[in-house]
């Protein structure tokens, strides 16, 4: 497949679940706002992705336990907790912006899908 689509499917495959994965912990920040002692969690980016792109389209993983996930799994990045308390506009913001990314990233995927399908209708 690397020869159709090269890189490129793998990473944003790879974006789209970081950021799907990155969704459900904002969303469990903003549900824990009133939870005493509750630290916000995120996931880093930068890492995530540059481990997608070093390794051919996978990140390294090691199971050591049977109840690990899966090796597709969105997990890949580094979660981090926060020294502070959960701030709703923070998780909002960040909410946001991770919603354009992940509609960025669907559109990216949509724009090299049609560019082959044309190539193939051309081919006929």
């Amino acid at each position: 497949m690397d020869a159709l689509f090269g890189k490129t499917i793998d990473v944003l495959a790879a974006m789209l679940d970081f950021r799907s994965e990155r969704h459900k912990i904002i969303s469990s920040n903003i549900a824990n706002l009133d939870t005493p002692d509750y630290l916000p969690r995120d996931l880093r980016f930068r890492e995530a992705l540059q481990g997608v792109v070093d390794n051919g389209g996978g990140a390294p993983m090691s199971v050591t336990d049977e109840r690990h996930l899966s090796e597709r799994s969105a997990g890949e990045g580094e979660v981090t907790v926060s020294g502070d308390k959960v701030d709703i506009d923070d998780q909002m913001a960040k909410m946001a912006e991770n919603q354009l990314m992940y509609n960025f990233a669907v559109d990216l995927m949509a724009r090299k899908f049609r560019g082959l399908n044309a190539v193939l209708r051309e081919a006929k």
